[in-house]
């Protein structure tokens, strides 16, 4: 019954640009009093509460889809909604950032099971115009006890959000794509470092036996490019592709988040998802 009331919200969505004029004057007077952040927090949460307003948040003539087992457009999604489990789905939103035209969201899902996943929406004109996300399912705590979900989520330092970008930006371009380690201990907080990967230790320790266990079980991690660096204060995602597994390794998406203090890395959260071949993607708009 749930799934079938949240399937018909997309289907008013589709219709909503032949609303009259006045309607539609009203709905953009309820869209300016919310940031880009809030809009798509009530989006995500409607799955929740089933409320209709947030629908009208996406533009229902021009919504670029970037999960490659969804159809383009509101059409393509409400296919998915309408396929729910009886129970609908869920979503918990534990991090929102705001970059820009950009809503970059950390999401505790159940959609056709649990989930740990990043979205990230473009707006254009106050309305949701394309939509990005990496879902993997959740998994145990990992070696030190940490969740792919808890840690800080207090924003701050928005004045250091570029600064930020560009240590992240030295870390994967050093570390991850070159493997060159001279400013490991400049770029990471050797003392603090907090890591939420399932597989991954805290600390350079938990790390360097990451790495060495690759090593020895002709595994690769390997990161070939980035696409976006988005960012709000101490909290910076990077979208990245590249080859993860045994050797030779999936086509993979790495979605990192990085939250920093004092120009270092403190704290890791990723999603690690294999790209399909082409010949399965329900969409042509590609992964990034």
């Amino acid at each position: 019954m749930k799934s079938t009331f949240i399937f018909s919200l997309f289907v008013f969505a589709i219709s909503f640009s032949s609303c009259n004029s006045n309607k539609v004057s009203q709905k953009k007077e309820v869209k300016m009093e919310l940031s880009n952040k809030e809009k798509v927090v009530a989006l995500l949460n409607s799955f929740n509460t089933g409320d209709q307003t947030p629908i009208s948040y996406i533009n229902p003539e021009k919504y670029i889809q970037h999960n490659l087992a969804v159809g383009d457009g509101l059409e393509g999604f409400g296919a998915v909604i309408k396929n729910a489990p009886p129970g609908g789905f869920k979503a918990n939103v534990l991090r929102a950032f705001e970059d820009g035209n950009y809503v970059i969201t950390h999401t505790e899902y159940d959609f056709f099971g649990p989930k740990a996943a990043f979205d990230v929406f473009r707006f254009e004109n106050g309305q949701i115009v394309e939509h990005w996300d990496n879902l993997a399912e959740v998994t145990p705590p990992n070696p030190s006890g940490r969740t792919q979900f808890d840690g800080a989520t207090e924003i701050s330092d928005k004045e250091k959000t570029e600064a930020n970008k560009d240590v992240v930006k030295q870390f994967i371009d050093e570390i991850l794509l070159n493997g060159k380690m001279d400013n490991l201990t400049t770029l990471v907080n050797p003392s603090k470092y907090i890591q939420h990967n399932s597989a991954v230790a805290d600390g350079l320790d938990g790390l360097g036996a990451a790495l060495k266990y690759f090593a020895e079980n002709d595994m690769v991690m390997k990161y070939d490019k980035v696409h976006k660096l988005l960012g709000e204060g101490n909290f910076v995602l990077s979208m990245s592709e590249g080859n993860f597994g045994k050797a030779p390794g999936d086509h993979v998406a790495y979605y990192d988040l990085f939250r920093l203090e004092n120009g270092q890395i403190v704290e890791h959260w990723d999603v690690i998802q294999p790209i399909p071949a082409k010949s399965e993607w329900k969409n042509e708009n590609g992964k990034f």
